[in-house]
């Protein structure tokens, strides 16, 4: 990896990105809300199946998926697999989440000049380019922009499951609350969980592919009428 893909990674991988990461919790709040996670050790039990269940099983996948269909400039496999994201998300608030960030994303990198929108399925020439990239995925929209600036897309698959786990991880440091070194050691203890989770993303069969996980549906449900919440999701 050469430094200036490593550069641009680090940039667009980041929770500092100005697209809204650090609003959002993924049903994490709502976890902590009702006790299922109060310490460190439930902190991590709680990163780890989400690893294993969710992000291994479906999110990553998916990102990978669209990776190869921007390399292969696929425009039908990058519509399925965006589409198939957006389904997948079955409460209102987890849905807003990554529409509104793959929304940020898309513009944030047109404003630079990294990459056009009408590969996320912005219309040319029909006046439609503005309705159609409020339906972006955020996973679409950051596929887009490692195709964009050349980034090897192993490392693109682990920084983007690094960036969900620290934002995790800063949730519980500012909510359960957890002191800034146990934060630290969470993210250092979880490293095999996410080489493996990135190994299972880039091999598993289409045919394998889930997104069952009824308990952090029912917590997000709940989360979008608890009274008092700091984050969006």
């Amino acid at each position: 990896m050469n430094a200036a893909a490593l550069l641009h990674l680090l940039q667009f991988a980041s929770p500092a990105l100005p697209i809204g990461g650090y609003s959002y919790s993924q049903g994490l709040e709502a976890a902590i809300e009702g006790g299922l996670v109060h310490d460190a050790a439930s902190a991590r039990d709680w990163m780890a199946r989400c690893l294993d269940e969710v992000m291994a099983h479906w999110d990553a996948p998916l990102l990978w998926r669209l990776l190869k269909a921007f390399e292969a400039r696929d425009a039908a496999a990058i519509a399925l697999w965006s589409e198939c994201y957006l389904a997948s998300r079955d409460t209102a608030e987890l849905r807003a989440e990554t529409v509104q960030m793959g929304y940020s994303l898309a513009r944030l990198l047109a404003e630079l000049g990294v990459a056009d929108v009408a590969p996320l399925g912005a219309g040319q020439g029909t006046g439609q380019g503005a309705a159609q990239l409020a339906d972006t995925s955020l996973p679409a929209a950051f596929a887009c922009a490692v195709d964009a600036l050349d980034i090897p897309h192993e490392e693109a698959l682990l920084a983007m499951l690094f960036s969900w786990l620290e934002n995790q991880v800063l949730v519980c440091v500012k909510s359960v609350p957890l002191g800034q070194v146990a934060g630290q050691r969470l993210l250092l203890s979880l490293r095999p969980d996410l080489e493996r989770a990135a190994a299972l993303a880039r091999t598993l069969p289409d045919e394998a592919l889930s997104n069952w996980s009824p308990g952090l549906s029912m917590l997000s449900m709940r989360h979008e009428v608890q009274h008092g919440r700091l984050y969006r999701s």
